[in-house]
């Protein structure tokens, strides 16, 4: 159903969710500010521009911007509904940090009146959104907060997470089902009111914590699972045995379904969350822990094998192929590719040379290592040795004829057919 146009939005973090979610609502036809810390994505979003790669956005924004459905401020507005997207990143033990979530909570805290509702959408450990609600309670002690004994509050607090692919965000924003926690029944209903004004998915209402939950439960599951491949990714790598293959066969299995192995895991969701599980109750959570280990070693594996091909071919050049966490995006948020290639750059310094269509410059972690950005041409050309990071349609494309006498260490199985190639010294190559 089309948005109420009287109705004013404020979503606080115009991020890789919080833009593409301020854009959908203000097509729906409301009124939305977008908040933000960053000058230059405040600026680039009023002048009708994107700061992210994302399929269709920056058509998008242009439309409601253009339209005067959506701006963006440094500063926070009245609204009647509050729609929090910032960060929830781990300390460098894997415990959770929501000092962003509650520096929003701050943030909005001075402009809230009764009736407003507030939307929590960062994916947060257990607990979170009672601890937003507790910090507003003290902040505003004139207004009725939900919860703790009160019975008809003034201000409305939920839980509700995202849950979309990269690449395909605005689609899974609207189709995707979601799962709207309330602080209190009433709470819950108040935001399942407002999300079905743009939403075409089930929403489906329950507890905030319940809510959090879920989210953390999504991401565990997918970690886990992606652990099992990578796992046996190493174990038939051990035993001279083709993993794609194995994995290909066990999933004509009717009750089978393995996912693909690859360098390790990345993202802001799969490798960051289920630590928030795990700090939570570090005594029963030890399958999640388990799994956060395997993938993270995964990591150091693939450095370890495409260390020993390029210590095969001294004279030759390297090409690291993906630098992004996942498959034709741009998002490098904790992505293995990044780790796995920069500590080759740090070890082997020019001879790196990294290709990634969507990147326009090199991350920071490449800074002083003498590592260069090309594209795929020049590394065809250029380079002897390959080191496959991520499954770019790019170079997935790449025919067999143009490979011809390149050394490979495939962390992905896009080139199955690549021949191993031996050095002048006799000794054999690490194969795809």
């Amino acid at each position: 159903m089309p948005m109420d146009v009287e109705q004013q939005v404020s979503v606080i973090g115009l991020g890789y969710i919080g833009l593409p979610t301020a854009a959908l609502i203000a097509r729906s036809g409301a009124k939305v500010l977008g908040i933000d810390v960053s000058a230059h994505v405040v600026d680039t979003v009023n002048s009708g521009r994107v700061h992210i790669e994302e399929v269709d956005l920056d058509g998008l924004v242009q439309g409601v911007v253009s339209r005067g459905l959506l701006r963006a401020s440094l500063t926070v507005e009245p609204s009647d509904v509050f729609v929090i997207a910032v960060p929830t990143p781990v300390s460098e033990d894997n415990a959770p940090d929501i000092s962003y979530v509650l520096n929003a909570a701050r943030t909005i805290a001075p402009v809230l009146k009764a009736g407003d509702t507030v939307i929590l959408e960062s994916t947060s450990p257990v607990g979170t959104t009672d601890a937003m609600r507790d910090l507003l309670r003290t902040l505003r002690p004139d207004l009725k907060m939900p919860g703790a004994g009160v019975g008809s509050a003034d201000i409305a607090i939920a839980y509700c997470p995202e849950r979309v692919l990269p690449g395909r965000i605005l689609v899974e924003l609207i189709d995707n089902d979601r799962c709207i926690g309330g602080i209190t029944p009433r709470c819950a209903r108040k935001a399942l009111g407002f999300y079905r004004q743009f939403v075409r998915g089930a929403c489906i209402t329950t507890s905030a914590r319940a809510a959090e939950m879920v989210k953390l439960v999504e991401n565990s599951f997918r970690d886990v699972n992606i652990a099992f491949a990578n796992e046996l990714s190493v174990i038939a790598e051990r035993a001279g045995i083709d993993v794609w293959e194995v994995i290909r066969l066990a999933n004509r299995h009717p009750r089978v379904n393995i996912l693909q192995p690859g360098p390790g895991v990345g993202g802001h969701c799969i490798a960051v969350d289920p630590w928030f599980i795990v700090h939570s109750d570090p005594e029963n959570a030890r399958l999640i822990r388990t799994a956060r280990e395997v993938n993270d070693h995964k990591t150091d594996h693939v450095v370890a094998k495409a260390s020993d091909l390029i210590d095969l071919f001294p004279g030759e050049d390297v090409a690291c192929l993906g630098l992004a966490f996942k498959a034709n995006i741009d998002d490098f948020r904790e992505s293995p590719a990044v780790k796995v290639a920069a500590r080759l750059a740090r070890r082997y310094g020019r001879r790196i040379k990294l290709v990634e269509p969507y990147a326009r410059e090199l991350p920071v972690d490449f800074v002083g290592t003498g590592a260069e950005l090309i594209d795929l041409d020049s590394a065809l050309e250029r380079c002897g040795v390959f080191v496959l990071l991520v499954d770019h349609d790019m170079f997935k494309s790449v025919p067999a004829d143009e490979r011809v006498g390149k050394a490979v260490y495939d962390t992905r199985g896009i080139w199955p057919d690549q021949p191993v190639r031996v050095p002048e010294s006799g000794l054999r190559a690490v194969g795809g």
